[in-house]
């Protein structure tokens, strides 16, 4: 199983959804990445994925994206292909 880290904040409904979700597909651990708590962290979030939003979801080297793009790779199926490589 391949590592999961994510950049999230202590108050974002969307983090919480996607470990839900993640937790549903048997995920024990997460690397949570919190932006709020460490300004210096934000900023690479946002050098690495271009992104100012949270979560920013990464399995393994692959960069998801935020909740809507991991429930609309579990919809699809290739969640399921992406958490076994």
């Amino acid at each position: 199983m391949p590592k999961i880290s994510m950049y999230t904040t202590g108050v974002c409904p969307y983090c919480q959804r996607a470990k839900a979700l993640l937790k549903q597909k048997g995920i024990t651990e997460i690397e949570e990445i919190r932006i709020d708590t460490d300004p210096a962290r934000r900023e690479e979030m946002m050098q690495r994925t271009q992104r100012r939003t949270v979560p920013q979801i990464y399995i393994g080297d692959t960069h998801v994206g935020g909740f809507d793009d991991l429930k609309a790779l579990n919809d699809s199926g290739q969640l399921d292909t992406l958490l076994r490589d």
